[in-house]
């Protein structure tokens, strides 16, 4: 790694910190609207962070590099990190006395839309402080999709979110040039949070509630501006209207941009959509017939309560709308595995994703082949595609390191002092960005507000991690990606 490079990548950085300098005083704002004394904070902090991000620009500023893979794994982790280390010091300084790792650990959770919490009182709390977690969110949101579908294909890293794009033929393409399908796509993710705010504000939420709901949902983030979630509100067209939002946010950028402007029913046929909605109709209708049957609720309103919470889970936005730890068994069984799957590749959804499977399906049934036939040369597909040895590797090599890095979490978590459950499903929901975990501690009822600073940190790390798509992060921890 050069000095060139290392210039070019804090340049963007300092351009990334002014974007969000100026956001900060969005909440100021808002602060300012309901007369709360922690406009100052924010304020003062956007002036602060605005002024160092600006020094630095300038002193970084010259003729960029071309933009190699070198570049681009450390860009992209120093662009998280800066984005986490500047999104967490309002969260500090006008929180409700948080330490720096929960002032951290609430800042990493909504830049990487987990939506795991620590704070509490969120019903009495300052709404600068909620509109400033809820703007965190969005934001990363849009800098996850831009992730998935400009630099981790050109990493190499999940290559799938752009099979189309990068496709041969030119007629897949929805736009000739890249800059007018960035334009396309912030119209169209702005204009998904608009038209997701006027939904839950006719429904029956507050404008305010209504804005800070639709910049999470959007975002499949989950931050809510009340404890108890979506079961505050006790209304059943919010939980669908939601449920809309939240699949509709978890199916690939490209698709929808590609539906939306050029009107092309036919590319949402993708099998990762497909498999998506399969999954996510087939656990709803199980899970509602089960609790229907245990006498727990009607059909029809038990299945408004599963098409809710398995979009949650499964889009890992982590909103709640009732405590499903007491569902009984089957119901935490079949969430806990919910948190593995995660959306479509290209959204802003988490977890495994979909096409991941689809990929390690079809890598397992070739190999099945081969045994029997073992001269025989079969391809790897998805759909009408063959996909390619780096793809494959790059799948196998994520699966392998997200079960590792789960296994190797959950054991340090144990050695914490913490049980089997809450062990697991913690690092399951930070890997995953699902938000909520399992159990009496962090289950949907509860949150992160009693865990120490070490376990904090260390869930904090495997967000990134797992948002990052972990290999992208520990590839530049390896000697020899800074020789040379």
């Amino acid at each position: 790694m050069n000095a060139t490079l290392l210039r070019s990548a804090f340049y963007i950085a300092a351009i990334c910190g002014l974007y969000l300098a100026a956001a900060m005083f969005v909440p100021a704002m808002a602060d300012l609207y309901y007369a709360n004394r922690d406009w100052q904070v924010f304020a003062i902090c956007g002036f602060m962070v605005g002024g160092i991000s600006a020094v630095t620009a300038v002193a970084m500023r010259g003729n960029p590099p071309p933009f190699s893979r070198r570049l681009g794994f450390f860009l992209v982790n120093l662009l998280w990190v800066t984005f986490a280390l500047v999104g967490s010091i309002p969260l500090y300084l006008a929180g409700p006395d948080l330490s720096f790792a929960q002032s951290l650990f609430e800042s990493v959770s909504a830049i990487t839309t987990t939506g795991s919490t620590v704070l509490t009182g969120l019903d009495h709390m300052a709404p600068g402080l909620l509109l400033w977690r809820s703007l965190l969110q969005w934001m990363g949101g849009i800098g996850i999709v831009a992730l998935g579908l400009f630099i981790l294909p050109f990493l190499r890293i999940g290559g799938m979110a752009f099979f189309k794009m990068e496709s041969s033929d030119t007629s897949d393409k929805p736009f000739a040039r890249m800059a007018s399908f960035t334009r396309a796509f912030l119209a169209i993710y702005v204009g998904i949070t608009i038209v997701c705010a006027i939904s839950y504000d006719v429904a029956g939420m507050s404008h305010f509630d209504a804005v800070n709901h639709a910049l999470t949902t959007v975002a499949t983030g989950g931050f809510s501006t009340h404890d108890a979630s979506f079961g505050y509100f006790d209304n059943p067209e919010l939980l669908w209207i939601a449920a809309f939002f939240m699949t509709v946010c978890s199916l690939p950028f490209s698709i929808l941009i590609l539906f939306i402007v050029r009107g092309r029913l036919d590319t949402l046929r993708d099998p990762q959509i497909m498999l998506f909605l399969m999954y996510l109709l087939i656990a709803a209708f199980l899970l509602a017939l089960y609790i229907s049957l245990d006498g727990q609720m009607s059909f029809t309103a038990g299945l408004t309560q599963a098409i809710f919470n398995v979009s949650s889970v499964l889009s890992t936005t982590g909103y709640a709308s009732a405590d499903y730890m007491t569902w009984g068994s089957f119901a935490i069984v079949m969430v806990f595995f919910l948190m593995f799957m995660g959306g479509c590749s290209g959204s802003t959804a988490g977890g495994i994703k979909s096409y991941r499977f689809l990929v390690l399906f079809n890598m397992l049934k070739t190999g099945l082949k081969k045994l029997i036939y073992p001269n025989a040369v079969y391809s790897v597909r998805y759909g009408t595609l063959t996909v390619d040895s780096d793809t494959q590797r790059a799948v196998s090599m994520f699966f392998s390191a997200y079960i590792l890095l789960w296994a190797v979490g959950s054991i340090a978590m144990a050695a914490l002092g913490y049980d089997l459950i809450t062990s697991t499903s913690a690092v399951l929901t930070a890997l995953s960005n699902v938000g909520p975990g399992l159990g009496d501690i962090i289950g949907p009822a509860g949150n992160f507000s009693t865990m120490a600073d070490p376990e904090l940190l260390l869930l904090t790390v495997l967000m990134l991690l797992g948002r990052l798509e972990i290999l992208t992060v520990v590839v530049i921890l390896m000697p020899m990606y800074w020789r040379g």
